[in-house]
């Protein structure tokens, strides 16, 4: 079986899977690229069960869904439509918001799309990426905060924001992003080592959070004139953030952190950041509406201990 191709413009990709069957075809392709095999015997003859989407083994029953373990699993919205949106999702540079979204695919709900667009940020992370590793510059940001109030490592109301970026030549190869609760020396190592291999050259400022690295099994440089790269890395997410999406709220902040990195890094193989976008072979089902907002539905009416303003305004409509 041949492995799909990827269009090359908006005019392609509209006439490629403008239909069911050809994003069907497409997902078939993707997810079975030496053919298909059974994965309980292994047998290569499938009868097609096109009124659920499965492949049946010949041999011993066993029954595979085309969407599961993808975003689209169980989905009422349409593939050409998950589809368009992936694509939209991953390859347009300054990203989309989900207002924008919901105009582009001319759906009536808002809730509908902002959960496509979640379900693929959270197709965009793969737990088993490797780590970064050679030299990599580290650093942490201020993100967000309704007032100006005071700046720094002092700063009030604001998210911390760990940044890491693996340095090849004088540009930038990959980079990482999180969500800190703190820039205290435990939580600064950890995160290097959840990102960074063992025995990288890390180069940080001179703050005291960095001081524990040497130990932690790296060599550690202090130079704060040399992380231009990661000090770029975090003013063009502050523009993305204030500009594609008019600010975040701290509640969901990881997630838009996780679909900048994943844009970033896949910033020149289109094919595989629509792939991934769209969770194929990564098993990634997305989240939830409760889990998006720690809410739970009772006697026809959804809570939260600390609703958002989008939150609050979606606990409205499902009254």
């Amino acid at each position: 079986m041949p492995r799909p191709s990827f269009p090359k413009s908006i005019f392609e990709f509209q006439r490629q899977f403008s239909t069911e069957e050809s994003c069907l075809r497409f997902l078939i392709q993707s997810r079975w690229p030496e053919g298909f095999k059974c994965p309980r015997c292994g047998h290569e003859q499938f009868y097609w069960k096109a009124a659920r989407q499965l492949l049946q083994c010949k041999k011993c029953g066993y029954q595979s869904s085309v969407t599961s373990g993808t975003v689209m699993h169980r989905s009422k919205v349409s593939l050409p439509m998950w589809f368009y949106a992936a694509y939209l999702v991953s390859t347009i540079t300054p990203g989309i918001s989900a207002t924008q979204l919901q105009r582009q695919l001319g759906l009536s709900s808002y809730q509908t799309t902002y959960m496509m667009l979640q379900k693929l940020r959270a197709g965009m992370v793969r737990e088993d990426r490797d780590k970064l590793g050679g030299v990599v510059q580290v650093d942490e940001t201020y993100v967000g905060g309704k007032k100006p109030g005071l700046r720094g490592r002092a700063a009030l109301g604001k998210a911390i924001v760990a940044g890491a970026a693996e340095i090849r030549g004088k540009g930038i190869a990959r980079i990482r992003l999180r969500v800190i609760p703190n820039a205290s020396s435990p939580t600064l190592t950890k995160f290097v080592k959840d990102n960074v291999i063992s025995r990288a050259t890390i180069v940080t400022d001179d703050w005291t959070g960095y001081m524990g690295l040497p130990k932690a099994g790296y060599r550690h440089i202090v130079d704060d004139s040399a992380l231009v790269n990661i000090h770029r890395v975090f003013s063009n997410l502050k523009t993305w953030l204030r500009g594609t999406h008019h600010g975040v709220s701290r509640q969901h902040l990881q997630a838009y952190l996780n679909e900048y990195t994943f844009r970033f890094n896949r910033r020149g193989t289109p094919m595989a950041a629509f792939q991934t976008a769209l969770g194929l072979g990564s098993q990634r089902l997305g989240p939830t509406y409760k889990g998006l907002y720690g809410v739970a539905k009772g006697k026809g009416k959804w809570t939260h201990p600390n609703p958002s303003p989008l939150g609050k305004l979606l606990s409205k409509l499902w009254e």
